[in-house]
């Protein structure tokens, strides 16, 4: 939409570590209808990227932060359904990499959930953005099959005028990284999704600009975009509905 390119949903690797693990939708994941959140679904996809890197042995040598996503929902999953998630890297660029992660209910063919990030390769002492390991490389590359990718983000800076409306960040949103979790941005796109009938499809795109706090915040809204602002007008994040 918008003329704009978003991250590409590649397919499985022909070759290369694809790991996977088992879900299922809880009580805390889910609206009262049933439906799996959108915020409730980031968080399978982080804590399924860490337990790859964990599973690799790999898991103190960086620190990973999430800089855009992208997930499209064929069919939200829905209370206590089990589930396979499958995650793989599917490209790698100078100090990021691309992961890709496919959800699918045990007894159906057809994946529920396709989602890709973009995550910045950070040195866990720094925190600065470093190069691969060759032990990283070693694991991860033959997925990515020579496939490079840019780090660069798209969406554009919300215009003056834009609708608005407050929104709160909460101090038990914080992860181990000290601010506001990936997971949390989500929440203002599902509170507009509550207010309406479920959705049975949709495709979305969260880009991940400065780290929040908890406070006060703004969300702005124009179309089908809209922005987590600070008071003072600082970009958090924005999200775009590509599709409905």
């Amino acid at each position: 939409m918008d003329g704009e390119q978003h991250l590409e949903l590649v397919g499985l690797p022909r070759e290369g570590r694809v790991f996977a693990a088992p879900r299922r939708a809880g009580l805390a994941d889910c609206a009262p209808s049933g439906r799996m959140r959108l915020d409730a679904l980031a968080r399978w996809l982080q804590d399924v990227a860490y337990a790859d890197v964990d599973d690799a042995g790999l898991a103190s040598g960086a620190v990973w932060v999430v800089r855009r996503t992208r997930m499209l929902v064929e069919r939200f999953p829905r209370f206590g359904e089990r589930f396979t998630v499958q995650t793989f890297c599917s490209g790698i660029g100078a100090m990021w990499a691309e992961r890709r992660t496919t959800v699918t209910r045990i007894d159906e063919p057809a994946a529920a959930v396709e989602a890709v990030s973009l995550w910045v390769h950070l040195d866990p002492s720094s925190w600065r953005p470093t190069p691969f390991t060759e032990a990283e490389l070693t694991v991860y590359a033959s997925a990515a099959a020579g496939r490079r990718i840019r780090a660069r983000l798209r969406h554009p800076a919300p215009g003056s005028g834009a609708p608005e409306h407050p929104w709160r960040f909460r101090a038990t949103e914080c992860d181990i990284a000290g601010h506001v979790n990936n997971a949390a941005y989500w929440e203002p796109v599902e509170e507009e999704l509550l207010g309406g009938a479920d959705p049975e499809r949709l495709d979305a795109e969260m880009e991940y600009r400065s780290p929040a706090q908890p406070g006060e915040k703004l969300v702005l809204r124009n179309g089908n975009r809209c922005w987590i602002v600070s008071p003072a007008g600082e970009v958090h994040a924005s999200a775009l509905l590509i599709a409905a």
